[in-house]
């Protein structure tokens, strides 16, 4: 579990499967009344206890994110803490000004969820008339035999993203969205498919 109690504070969306069919995008909603000007500055943060996992997801995001007129600023290389600490805020809100940075991509991890289901194996029924070949009785019999039942365990990864306007006081949301990572192989490939499903969606919706 503290493998996953990583990165990100980052966002999720809905009903359409993107980036890889293992992450799909469950619910996203956009600020209709957002009148902003294009980003030319964007603040990548993910939200974790874990230095290495948040820097992992903060760098591939800020890769994701960039382009011509857009630059995009992993929060690891600017907002420095030691392990274990949190980020205090007015540090925070100086290192955006200084930097002068207009937008603010954050995710967290919702929560991971674990689902185990019993898979019954394959019921056994009289074969006849296969009785009355070899070749028939083997290609009925043998999968039978080598179908025993097993437990399948699935994980799905739920994280949240948001992207806030920090050109006004408070910082006005702009976009959020939750998206479901299912069985991902490692945090790495969680991060990826993410990622890439959080950068284009933001490209659609006309934020990057």
């Amino acid at each position: 579990m503290k493998k996953w109690m990583w990165l990100f504070t980052l966002v999720l969306f809905g009903a359409t499967i993107a980036s890889g069919k293992s992450t799909r995008l469950v619910t996203s909603w956009k600020n209709p009344e957002y009148t902003g000007a294009r980003f030319r500055k964007i603040l990548v943060l993910g939200m974790s206890d874990k230095p290495g996992v948040r820097a992992d997801f903060e760098d591939v995001l800020s890769k994701l994110v960039a382009r011509d007129g857009v630059e995009a600023i992993p929060g690891n290389t600017i907002l420095l803490r030691p392990e274990g600490t949190k980020l205090d805020l007015n540090y925070l809100k100086t290192q955006i000004r200084d930097f002068k940075i207009d937008g603010v991509i954050v995710s967290r991890l919702v929560k991971v969820e674990t689902n185990v289901t019993y898979i019954p194996g394959q019921a056994y029924t009289m074969p006849y008339p296969y009785y009355r070949s070899f070749y028939g009785y083997y290609g009925a019999v043998y999968p039978v035999v080598y179908s025993p039942d097993y437990l399948r365990e699935d994980k799905t990864v739920r994280i949240e993203t948001n992207v806030y306007d920090t050109r006004s006081p408070d910082g006005e949301i702009v976009w959020t969205g939750i998206s479901d990572t299912f069985n991902p192989r490692s945090a790495d490939k969680a991060i990826d498919a993410v990622s890439k499903l959080i950068a284009q969606e933001l490209q659609k919706e006309s934020i990057l």
